[in-house]
């Protein structure tokens, strides 16, 4: 299965040598498996140690005091497959064993084997990590599979792909059987989601009780990390995690304290939101108090909403089997504004995009706020058929100091057309949401020599 990240992954290999990659993602991303599938395609030597599965390498690694101990133990564990200045050492599920995170800057130093390291809950185990590698470290997020990537998967071409990213990027109507097919894959995506067990079950076998398997064994592995977070509050922040679905399809989409019941309230929740948005398995959204770049200026760290990592959890969570044929063919009985949102969210944070809402008394209220090439976009996300109603977005694209060039509108429709500042877009073209890459500005040396003025003339 491609993904997108073996680019980036080939890109630190080639010109990054003097660092190690980190690469960090919630549990059942495709970290191991993409890793593992980089050291066959590139690598001529390549050695994973899963410090999950084999207990005396993390315990030798863990009592080891210099980077000769290390690499002494490497070689009694797996003599022979070190080869110098060839071999990539894969240290998996560094979360057993932290200090390898902070060992690997000398061994960057030593210079004879490149690394990578990877595992669950790092976000949160990096506490327990005495030194972080700075200047020898570079990170990459992984995320479950984009739209574009289930695409992929799928076997549609790049000939496809560039088609919809040409209708995207220069706003051209788009053949509508083009549409009703990528549409219908969407509406897959929707139930399958991203995460590449599901992903890959579904292209084997077809059918989406054996992907809601996949779901609730994820969804069952996620609450057993979140036991071992903190075994007294266990409940309470389980309840939270579990309480996502129910809190986005609320009217406000937002969480309200006063709702959960958890001791300490406020505090507690804050770090239980905090916990599960390292661990990779929540994307939070906060608020701004304005739409203005730049957005983290004002944002407000008490109201967010808090969207699943992955689409196809929260459709395990939301619905039953029997509701899987009404979202295949676009019922319009079912709700599916807070699907629709959460799929944005993902395309987002998987295209390195940072959302936020905006939402006002006297304005009303925005589904996500982003910033574009340093430009402030709002985004609204409809899943109904009146999707040219949208009060709020007229409201705050006519304050002029909010110097607003322009919003997309994402929808179901299959149109794709403009009014004034609004763009409407097919739902699933928030995958192209991206920053363009800043261009190299090169700077003119000043070597003019400095000339000091006589005072007294």
């Amino acid at each position: 299965m491609e993904r997108l990240i073996m680019r980036e992954i080939k890109k630190w290999y080639d010109e990054n040598e003097r660092m190690c990659l980190l690469i960090d993602g919630a549990r059942q991303v495709g970290k191991s498996y993409i890793i593992n599938e980089f050291g066959k395609r590139y690598c001529k030597s390549f050695l994973e140690v899963n410090l999950l599965e084999n207990k005396d390498a993390c315990r030798l690694l863990s009592r080891a005091s210099s980077t000769e101990d290390i690499l002494r133990d490497l070689d009694v564990l797996f003599p022979g497959k070190l080869v110098p200045h060839e071999t990539v050492v894969f240290f998996d599920e560094v979360q057993e064993c932290p200090d390898i995170v902070t060992a690997v800057k000398f061994l960057v130093l030593d210079a004879r084997y490149r690394y990578i390291l990877s595992g669950s809950l790092l976000g949160v185990e990096y506490e327990n990590v005495r030194s972080m590698p700075v200047g020898y470290m570079q990170m990459m997020q992984m995320y479950p599979l984009s739209f574009a990537e289930f695409l992929m998967a799928y076997g549609v071409t790049d000939e496809i792909l560039e088609y919809l990213r040409d209708s995207f990027t220069n706003v051209k109507p788009m053949d509508e059987v083009i549409h009703n097919r990528i549409m219908s894959l969407f509406r897959q995506y929707l139930i399958v989601g991203g995460m590449p067990a599901a992903v890959q079950r579904y292209l084997d076998v077809n059918t989406f009780s054996a992907v809601r398997e996949i779901h609730e064994h994820i969804l069952n592995t996620y609450r057993a990390d979140i036991a071992k977070y903190d075994r007294s509050k266990k409940p309470q922040l389980i309840d939270i995690f579990d309480a996502i679905p129910e809190e986005l399809n609320s009217q406000t989409k937002r969480f309200n304290y006063a709702t959960l019941d958890v001791p300490g309230k406020t505090s507690f929740i804050e770090n239980s939101f905090l916990w599960l948005t390292h661990a990779g398995v929540a994307i939070p959204v906060y608020n701004v108090e304005e739409p203005r770049y730049p957005l983290r200026m004002s944002k407000s760290h008490s109201l967010l909403k808090l969207f699943m990592n992955d689409v196809g959890l929260l459709d395990y969570a939301y619905f039953s089997d029997n509701v899987q044929v009404k979202i295949l063919t676009d019922d319009s009985n079912v709700n599916f504004g807070a699907v629709y949102e959460n799929y944005v969210a993902q395309e987002l944070v998987c295209n390195g995009v940072k959302p936020y809402y905006f939402k006002s008394n006297n304005m009303g209220e925005l589904d996500f706020v982003v910033e574009i090439n340093s430009k402030v976009v709002p985004l609204e996300v409809k899943s109904g058929k009146d999707y040219h109603r949208h009060n709020a977005l007229n409201k705050i694209m006519s304050v002029r100091n909010y110097s607003v060039e322009k919003a997309y509108v994402f929808n179901s429709s299959g149109k794709i057309e403009t009014d004034e500042k609004r763009i409407y877009m097919p739902i699933y073209m928030a995958m192209f949401l991206k920053d363009a890459k800043p261009e190299t500005v090169a700077i003119k040396r000043d070597n003019e020599p400095w000339v000091i003025p006589d005072r007294k003339a």
